[in-house]
This record gives C-alpha cells, sequence and structure tokens, in this order.
C-alpha cells in the first residue's frame, strides 16, 4: 500500500486522469455555518454595509521561529525580502525549480524571530519540507486547517481569526477600540481593543473600503465574536457564512486554487516522497472541462495568475533560473469572466426539463465542485486561449463570473466562450452527475470586476444574437 505521493503516482498510468476522478469531493469550509442570514444579504452586505468573516477554521497555521525563518522564507518565495520588517504582511508565493506556483498564503512577520503562514496546504507543506531539507535553524508548528467534516466531534485551533469588512468596517472597528484607530498602510499590523482585550490587527480591505483582520487566542473567540456582532448592528454589520465566503474572490480577483505543480520532475522527486499519501497532492481533485495530455498542462507561472509584480530578481530562491528565462509580456493573464445571462438562465432551466438536456449543475454562489477548477475558454474558432479557474455568482452585481487566464494579446471586451461541464457525461467525481457540456459567452472583464466597466465594453449579449 502507498505511503507516499511518489508510490501514489507510480501506481497510475494517468495522473490526469487519478486527479480527475478523485473520490475526495469540493473544496469545503468547515465548522462556520453555511449562512447567518441568507447568503445574498450576506455578499450585498460586504459592499454595502459591513460583514464579519469567519476565517478561524478553513486555513493552515504555519508557524516558524527561529534566526533562519527569515532565510528560508526568502529562499522559497519569488517576492522580494527588501524593506520587509515586523508587523508587516506578505503574499508569499514560492515557485518549484522549473519556475511553476505551487501555491500561496499570507506571511505575517509577527516578531523578530517568528512567522506566521496563513493559507492552503500547498504551500505549507513545501515550507515544511524546505525547513526539514535544508537544515534551516528553525522551529515548525504546524496547526492544520480544521476537519472537512467534524461529524460533531469538538474543534480547536490556536488562534481565531476574523476579518471586519466593507464601507462601514471602520465605524465598527472604531467603537469596538472605543475611539479612534489609525488607518495604517494596507498589510502592516498593529493592535485594537475589543472586549477589554488587546487583539492583533492586519490592515486589509475589500470594494475599496479599509478593513482589518484580527486574530488572538482561540478560547476568546466566541466574547470577540459577540462583542463585534454586538457593536455593528446599528452600521448595519452581519455575519457571513461559509456559503458566500469564498465567493467574495470572483469580486476581488485572487485565485485561489491552482493544482500545486509538483506532480512531475526529478528535482521534485525527494518532495513527493516527503508528501503522504493522504496529502493534499495526492488526494486532491481536478474538475472541468479542460482534459490535458499530461499534467504539466494544468502547470502555472507567476504572470499567468497575476503574481508578476511580485516576481524580484533581487535574492536568490528556487526557480529563479527558470523565472529569468520567461518574456512576462507573451504570458497568459489573468482577468474575470462575465458569463452571459441568456445562456445561464439556458443552463439553470435544465434542471425543470425532465426530457430535456441536462448540463451540469452551477450550484451558487459557488459552482467550483473539485479542489482545482480548469474549464476551457475557447475562441470563436474553438480554439483554446485559456482557462477559466474560479466560478461563481455575484448578487452584487447579479452576474455569474470566472476568474481566468487567457492568451495576453486578448483584450478586455473581447466575447469568448467558456466550456461548461465535463466530456462525456462527466466524470466518476462525487460532486459530478450526468450532464451534458455547453458553451457560454463570457465577456473578458477587469479583475477585480467592475459594473462601470463591463457596462462600457461592446454590445452583444444583452441585445440579444
Amino acid at each position: 500500500m502507498a505511503s507516499n505521493l511518489e508510490q501514489v503516482l507510480a501506481s497510475q498510468s494517468d495522473i490526469v486522469a487519478m486527479l480527475r476522478n478523485s473520490q475526495l469531493g469540493a473544496y469545503v469550509y468547515p465548522v462556520v455555518a453555511p449562512e447567518f442570514s441568507n447568503w445574498r444579504s450576506e455578499q450585498w452586505a460586504w459592499q454595502h454595509s459591513a460583514v464579519l468573516f469567519d476565517q478561524s477554521h478553513h486555513m493552515v497555521n504555519l508557524y516558524l521561529r527561529g534566526r533562519d525563518a527569515m532565510k528560508l522564507l526568502s529562499d522559497t518565495m519569488i517576492n522580494s525580502p527588501k524593506g520587509w520588517a515586523v508587523n508587516r504582511a506578505k503574499q508569499y508565493v514560492p515557485t518549484t525549480p522549473y519556475g511553476h506556483v505551487i501555491g500561496d498564503g499570507i506571511i505575517f512577520w509577527q516578531e523578530e524571530e517568528e512567522f506566521c503562514y496563513v493559507g492552503r496546504a500547498p504551500a505549507s507543506n513545501w515550507l515544511r519540507f524546505q525547513a526539514e531539507k535544508g537544515g534551516y535553524d528553525v522551529d515548525v508548528e504546524l496547526d492544520d486547517r480544521s476537519p472537512m467534516r467534524p461529524m460533531g466531534k469538538p474543534v480547536t485551533r490556536s488562534v481565531w481569526r476574523f476579518q471586519i469588512q466593507g464601507p462601514n468596517a471602520w465605524d465598527v472597528i472604531e467603537k469596538l477600540n472605543g475611539g479612534p484607530l489609525e488607518k495604517l498602510a494596507f498589510f502592516r499590523m498593529s493592535t485594537m481593543n475589543i472586549a477589554g482585550r488587546q487583539v492583533r490587527t492586519l490592515r486589509h480591505g475589500m470594494s475599496g473600503a479599509p478593513g482589518l483582520e484580527i486574530w488572538g487566542p482561540y478560547e476568546e473567540q466566541e466574547e470577540i465574536r459577540a462583542a463585534i456582532l454586538d457593536a455593528g448592528k446599528e452600521f448595519g454589520l452581519i455575519a457571513c457564512g461559509s456559503r458566500a465566503y469564498p465567493s467574495n474572490t470572483l469580486e476581488s480577483g485572487w485565485i485561489p486554487s491552482p493544482l500545486p505543480a509538483i506532480y512531475t520532475g526529478d528535482e521534485l522527486k525527494d518532495y513527493r516522497e516527503w508528501l503522504g499519501a493522504d496529502s493534499y497532492e495526492a488526494t486532491g481533485s481536478i474538475g472541468g472541462s479542460f482534459v490535458g495530455s499530461s499534467i504539466e498542462d494544468y502547470y502555472l507561472n507567476p504572470w499567468e495568475l497575476g503574481y508578476g509584480p511580485f516576481v524580484k530578481f533581487d535574492h536568490d530562491f528556487i526557480g529563479r533560473e527558470r523565472l529569468e528565462k520567461i518574456d512576462p509580456a507573451s504570458q497568459r493573464r489573468k482577468v474575470t469572466l462575465a458569463w452571459n445571462p441568456e445562456d445561464m438562465a439556458k443552463i439553470m432551466a435544465s434542471l425543470f426539463d425532465p426530457d430535456g438536456t441536462q448540463y451540469k449543475f452551477f450550484d451558487v454562489p459557488l459552482a467550483n465542485y473539485a479542489s482545482s477548477n480548469y474549464d476551457r475558454v475557447v475562441d470563436a474558432g474553438g480554439s483554446t486561449v485559456g482557462l477559466s479557474m474560479f466560478t461563481g455568482y455575484s448578487y452584487n452585481e447579479k452576474q455569474a463570473l470566472s476568474l481566468a487566464t487567457i492568451d495576453h494579446e486578448i483584450p478586455d471586451g473581447t466575447e469568448l466562450r467558456v466550456v461548461w461541464g465535463e466530456e462525456n457525461g462527466g466524470t466518476k467525481k462525487t460532486t459530478v452527475e450526468p450532464h451534458k457540456q455547453i458553451e457560454v459567452r463570457a465577456i473578458v472583464s477587469p479583475v477585480p470586476y467592475s459594473r462601470v466597466a463591463r457596462e462600457t465594453y461592446q454590445e452583444g449579449w444583452r441585445t440579444g444574437r
């Protein structure tokens, strides 16, 4: 029986088929209630009043402590370490020796020799492996994400983690604090007061409004949460559940879950031998209409995911040599795709037509049905010109949206098509029912998404075709 990822892969004749037929199911945002009011009102609140996000359970906390902690991060990230300091955070993006993205997350520089990575498993696993392999003088403490399905068993974490966001967020924050609070620069850290306790803060923001991410000891979670909800009542703050929460990235423009590019390459064999047979990488799933001839077809570089501005060759890091050979101007670029309402209505209507064609179920507000999502984006001639990678619905925009990477020469305003659904009636994933593929018209739009920008683009879908 396989004990690591390398052994799992050795037993498979087709890695693509293995991941596309994984029985894991969709990525779960655990523990937090799906809805506290309803997901439409919860989406509306982050653009029009204020919202409380509970991020305490779905992400890994990885603590790095010791004199080599900074060196470990610098050696593994495309980001520049210059100018970084205590009480500042950074979006951490590691690449393989071949220059492909493994994942990403946020690094909080908490104390002189203490950092905390917060994010999904792939980048956390890479950091843990490099810490062991590289002989760094660093202590690593893993506080893993909460179980996908706790089945009624108690769940604890090292910290609770909330965000207060929306146009009224700062009013809530200053009321909680008992007075004015400095609006620090983006991703700067400080402290504030809540219910007589001092909590740590990270300046964050959505929809152009200042907000905070806050955290503290897990045992204080209920007390802090109650204080926030009470203070926020007069400003229209509501709690956001796990159903609406992940859909906020459709409006803000972050692609959360590209496939970790680690399944091939001799230089990564020791990493695959380190990863368990039950790891995220071994059990994860690929969903969508894109069927690569090899697993490398799913690998992406930083520019394709919108991380090009992070790449800085002012330090040595894993993957640097390969990235230096890439021409950024010729890479695919990250965009939002706004899906045609008439085509969406056709997909939804198939649910109510017992004798008609059944299209792949489009769940709202998040339509993803795998760990990593890859739908073909095609031009008028049917040629693949990109990949649609995170899909759902915005009640704020009354619009189905997806985040995609497409050929760089395709301008905003172009109408393309997303192939929705899987080939031959669908794969064997537990999240896939028998269905037929459909091409959905979609307008190339900015990131972050903007209604104003969309409505000034070429005519087309609203007048019918």
